[in-house]
């Protein structure tokens, strides 16, 4: 899997599939406009930054276009690094829509719990999102005459995804296009630990006593709406809360605010120090357990066990309304990481659902 909640050490960064398929969708649509190969190609990214990218193949006619971009992954190479991430687009009779897609190597959805359609292309909603944006700002024209269509495939996608959580988390056939910052940040634990320690010192060197601690950007963002603190006491953990939290002790923190979504607190609360997705998963017996103390039936907690997913467990419980499941999520992880502190400092957790809205405390 890739990631890009974790703050930028003096490594290489590299990009995700979904800027990948980016990059491609977009030289497509240049091409098809101005009838000429496209070799770089720049991004606007979904933070709006810019990158440019190389475009390894170009060709085109009228109404039709194929390219295909190499994926970098910087000095994180995970699976998909080096992969070919292959675009087609063609012009439709569907006026003024971009429909985008998989084809061979791109994974089907086959279970809930992603946030993804069940029998859709494993395509993320921020790569998707990305290539409408990225299109849409030179393809005005274009639109009011005719639709596009982006049909995303990468060769070697059924031979890499065993090596991914894929198969586990029931997408099937090849990989996911992913990303949310569109960027990959290198994972070095040496480097990613001193941006943490580093974090820390400036929020108490700029007088402050109180952090936040986040799981990745989006999480963080939520947390600036709730939480009214200056830009230096926002602190990115990303999966390395248990290192964190014994920094926190270490440099005199009186307060740390933990937030962030199911998946990341529900490893937190199981006592996982280090949550990264290659190293951890969710143990959906815990969950259900938790479910059992909040008087769920014997069918819900049956339906938890078997979930494919933190989120899908998320989606279960909502459905339910079983009242005070997540503050006691939210409890677990309080009590795991006031052992990590050695109870040093005051902790808040709060779990976010996936629209930012707060729907577990602890304390409350």
């Amino acid at each position: 899997m890739e990631s890009d909640s974790v703050p930028k050490g003096k490594m290489r960064t590299g990009y995700t599939t979904g800027t990948s398929a980016t990059a491609g969708a977009k030289a497509g649509v240049l091409a098809i406009l101005n009838q000429e190969k496209i070799g770089l190609i720049d991004i606007t990214l979904p933070k709006k930054s810019k990158i440019q990218i190389k475009v390894e193949k170009c060709e085109f006619d009228n109404q039709s276009a194929h390219c295909y971009v190499i994926k970098d992954g910087g000095d994180d190479p995970d699976v998909t690094h080096g992969a070919e991430i292959h675009t087609n687009v063609s012009l439709t009779a569907n006026v003024g829509k971009i429909e985008i897609d998989g084809g061979d190597g791109v994974g089907r959805v086959t279970k809930p719990g992603l946030g993804l359609e069940v029998g859709s292309a494993a395509i993320n909603p921020t790569p998707k999102k990305m290539i409408t944006e990225n299109i849409t700002e030179i393809a005005q024209d274009l639109l009011k005459k005719n639709g596009i269509k982006v049909l995303i495939s990468v060769p070697k996608g059924k031979e890499l995804a065993p090596k991914t959580d894929n198969p586990r988390l029931g997408i099937l056939g090849g990989i996911s296009i992913l990303g949310t910052s569109g960027i990959v940040v290198p994972y070095s634990t040496a480097s990613f630990a001193a941006s943490i320690r580093q974090s820390i010192d400036v929020t108490i060197a700029m007088g402050n006593d109180t952090v936040v601690l986040t799981t990745g950007g989006r999480s963080e963002d939520y947390a600036r709406s709730i939480i009214t603190l200056p830009d230096h006491c926002f602190v990115q953990m990303g999966d390395f809360s248990g290192y964190t939290v014994q920094q926190c002790a270490k440099k005199g923190i009186k307060k740390a605010y933990v937030a962030g979504f199911i998946g990341k607190l529900t490893k937190m609360g199981m006592g996982v120090k280090q949550t990264h997705v290659k190293g951890s998963k969710v143990d959906m017996e815990f969950l259900a357990d938790l479910a059992q103390k909040c008087n769920a039936s014997d069918d819900t907690i049956q339906e938890i066990k078997k979930a494919n997913t933190a989120r899908h467990v998320f989606e279960i419980v909502s459905g339910k309304d079983l009242k005070g499941y997540f503050d006691l999520v939210c409890a677990q992880v309080y009590n795991q990481l006031r052992k990590h502190s050695e109870e040093k400092f005051d902790i808040d957790v709060i779990m976010f659902d996936f629209d930012g809205n707060t729907i577990g405390k602890y304390p409350r």
